[in-house]
């Protein structure tokens, strides 16, 4: 549930910035957003989620 917040939240902020800085308009956030939203309700959402949470788990696992 944490990661899937922070994404929102992070991709929100820069959909945010990409429309305040003109280089995408409103229309097309609009696509965007309805795109994401229609997406997570289909058959492929449990997989995006899993591809997801791993990427986040090998990003963890990485120590510098």
């Amino acid at each position: 549930m944490a990661l899937s917040l922070s994404v929102v939240l992070l991709l929100g902020i820069i959909l945010i910035v990409l429309i305040r800085g003109k280089s995408i308009k409103a229309g097309p956030a609009l696509v965007a957003i309805l795109f994401g939203f229609f997406l997570a309700s289909t058959g492929i959402a449990p997989s995006i989620n899993r591809f997801l949470n791993s990427v986040a788990q090998t990003i963890n696992n990485i120590s510098f």
